[in-house]
């Protein structure tokens, strides 16, 4: 038997400093190692107080980053590559996508989500939401569309049964689409009032049971953390 490796994983402490801060990139490689079942170590790195060993170990670098086996790595890509490979089957899941759609299922709603909520103009305001909602409704089609090993399955299958992007199980497309979606959900509340509709039922089920997993649920930043790193860029429209 192998000796487990040693990991250490270094994420954006919350503003005080302690729990986990607001990072989509920290919470996808969080994710990971906790869905993988890897021993690992997580160190929250206050940002304010950077320690000097930070300096250290990753000059110049923003968390994520991650010292497996005494190696310190820095690029968020490149650790999920790397974690799907050394953290390999037999021993461990193996998480990347059957399907290459999915990885790239609703990669577009951060960007149509920033340019609505960054708006300050009431009068551009309906013409981004609608772009904003095209980008949520694309991933809700996606989900709400049989994969080929489903139709396999039942090939008369008009919709799919899948709880998750690429079928049964969080993936690595899960990872790096639930913690924006998460952001996406509590700033969109706040500044514009605007909830995801539940006439989306294939999103709306797949965040319903996205929460239900504890490897997302406790790796989610409060609310109040992502309203603080938003608050200095998003807009408030008070529309008569």
């Amino acid at each position: 038997m192998a000796e487990a490796p040693k990991i250490e994983l270094f994420i954006k402490a919350s503003d005080d400093g302690e729990s986990v801060g607001n990072c989509a990139f920290c919470q996808r490689l969080f994710m990971i190692l906790w869905l993988k079942g890897a021993n690992f170590t997580l160190t929250t790195v206050d940002m304010k107080r950077a320690p000097e060993v930070l300096k250290d170990l990753a000059p110049g670098s923003q968390p994520p980053f991650l010292i497996f086996d005494d190696e310190v790595r820095t690029d968020t890509n490149k650790i999920e590559e790397f974690l799907e490979e050394a953290l390999a089957p037999p021993q461990f899941p193996k998480m990347s996508c059957r399907y290459k759609e999915s990885n790239g299922a609703g990669d577009d709603i951060f960007h149509k989500f920033s340019a609505y909520i960054k708006n300050p103009n009431p009068g551009l305001n309906d013409m981004l939401e609608k772009k904003f909602l095209k980008s949520l409704m694309k991933l809700d089609q996606y989900l709400l569309c049989p994969l080929p090993h489903e139709l396999d399955q039942s090939p008369d299958a008009s919709q799919s049964t899948r709880p998750y992007l690429d079928g049964n199980s969080l993936s690595l497309a899960d990872c790096n689409l639930l913690p924006k979606i998460n952001i996406v959900k509590v700033v969109c509340k706040k500044y514009r009032d605007f909830a995801i509709p539940e006439a989306l039922t294939g999103l709306t089920s797949y965040l319903k049971k996205a929460y239900e997993q504890d490897e997302f649920r406790y790796t989610c930043p409060k609310d109040s953390e992502i309203l603080l790193a938003y608050h200095p860029v998003a807009k408030y429209l008070n529309k008569k």
